[in-house]
């Protein structure tokens, strides 16, 4: 419980601290890159270097980064498709998100497998 408690802690500081900055960015459309993902993987990352060491967290961070680059797949696909084609939003994002675990997975597995 105490685990949790600390995640939270922590994970609301690191919020209000990106919160902060994503008010100051111009455009706003670009202020979204601050916001609660970041804090959470940073505490997140904080407490598992605490509870399982080093390489434990760097494995974890590894698995963050290539979910990350997938989820930016994930965003232009949904980008590209709402400027091109005429869908509605929620349709889009549901539909494509197979891309953003294709991409996960696939870069997991070369990681993984060389």
């Amino acid at each position: 419980m105490t685990e949790y408690i600390l995640r939270f802690l922590i994970g609301g500081a690191v919020l209000s601290f990106f919160a902060v900055l994503a008010e100051m960015v111009r455009p706003k459309s670009f202020a979204g890159l601050f916001s609660a993902a970041p804090s959470i993987a940073l505490a997140t990352i904080g407490i598992t270097i605490a509870r399982h060491g080093i390489p434990y967290a760097a494995l974890e961070s590894r698995s963050m980064i290539l979910g990350a680059i997938g989820f930016f797949c994930y965003a232009g696909a949904c980008s590209w498709v709402l400027m091109h084609k005429k869908t509605r939003a929620i349709v889009a994002t549901v539909a494509l998100m197979p891309i953003w675990a294709g991409v996960s997975f696939g870069l997991l597995y070369l990681v993984a497998h060389p």
